[in-house]
């Protein structure tokens, strides 16, 4: 079975390079050796092997693209980029811009290189006098190890979920706080659980004890950045414990295929009538689609239709994801497409 995947890789791997124009094509065996050295930490042999080239030519395609500065803490923006896959996800879904990050093969996870995205992406899009809602989740986290650390004037981060109180090795709540103190910026968070115990709770909460200001500061954002949670039994928003399986079950006999901000939607991306909904801290989303840029950062092939129905409801300006979940959504879109215009 590994050699036959491994004959597989290769495969795919010259298809890729034989499409491109003979100039691109040393550069493009450069982009993903780098990458999957770097970023995916994959060994010499496994990145030979996976390539279907010897190692010899992957320590030489390394050398090349740390001495032509391809490689500084991630690959650069110009040198990750698939632009076919993009203008795809582009056209497809009104984007202002796509950016898809490049995977070793189609069963690797793809967090590590989604995050490298999502931080190279967002260390170029900040500025001064911003105000930045977000979300939180494992992949949002991840991206911090690629966010370039600088002080940026006046730059206030605004937490868009409450959070959690019992964390196993890491808290993906975090990452408001811990992206916030690479920009040195000031940080407003929602300081109550994300789930509560009825809608009368949350109103109280709000309206009462001190959080009310955080959400009206959601009025005046200039771009949010969030994830999407899948409905997986692992997803973030069952593995910290919020909801039960008895919870997940109702959801997903009510149509539940994902969720932003732990609001529950379907395919369509319409939110599902469910008690759920009504007892999450956080900001609404009908809120958040006044915001003039929003960036939807996710991937995963087990997440497919869940990121299809957050692209259907939060509209996002910018979607950051991978090849493999990329190529997956445009045939799953395309597909309901037809569906739709059968008669």
């Amino acid at each position: 079975m590994a050699a036959k995947r491994r004959a597989g890789l290769a495969a795919e791997a010259a298809t890729i390079v034989q499409d491109l124009p003979a100039g691109r094509r040393s550069a493009r065996l450069r982009l993903r050796a780098s990458w999957m050295y770097y970023v995916e930490e994959m060994t010499q042999n496994e990145i030979a092997d996976a390539l279907g080239i010897g190692r010899v030519t992957v320590v030489r395609l390394l050398r090349d693209a740390r001495a032509l500065n391809e490689v500084k803490i991630s690959l650069s923006r110009d040198i990750a980029d698939l632009p076919r896959i993009e203008n795809a996800l582009e056209k497809a879904f009104g984007l202002t811009e796509a950016v898809v990050a490049p995977l070793s093969s189609p069963v690797a996870d793809p967090t590590a290189a989604i995050g490298a995205a999502t931080g190279q992406f967002i260390s170029d899009f900040v500025g001064p006098n911003m105000k930045l809602g977000v979300g939180w989740g494992r992949t949002l986290l991840r991206s911090l190890g690629f966010v370039d650390e600088k002080p940026i004037p006046s730059l206030a981060i605004v937490s868009l979920l409450g959070g959690i109180s019992a964390v196993r090795q890491s808290n993906p709540a975090e990452f408001a706080w811990q992206f916030s103190r690479l920009f040195g910026a000031d940080c407003y968070l929602i300081a109550a659980p994300a789930l509560v115990d009825s809608y009368e709770t949350k109103r109280t909460l709000i309206e009462r004890c001190g959080i009310g200001p955080v959400f009206e500061l959601a009025d005046s954002l200039d771009a949010i950045l969030v994830s999407v949670g899948g409905m997986n039994v692992d997803a973030t928003s069952f593995l910290f414990g919020h909801f039960s399986g008895e919870d997940r079950q109702s959801l997903l006999a009510r149509g539940a295929v994902g969720d932003l901000l732990y609001n529950f939607y379907d395919k369509s991306g319409a939110v599902v009538d469910h008690p759920i909904n009504s007892r999450i801290m956080s900001v609404p989303l009908e809120q958040l689609l006044r915001t003039p840029h929003r960036i939807l950062t996710s991937g995963g092939q087990h997440k497919v239709e869940a990121i299809l129905g957050a692209l259907r409801q939060l509209r996002p300006t910018v979607f950051i994801t991978d090849e493999i979940t990329a190529a997956a959504l445009l045939t799953l879109d395309a597909a309901e497409q037809h569906r739709a215009d059968t008669p």
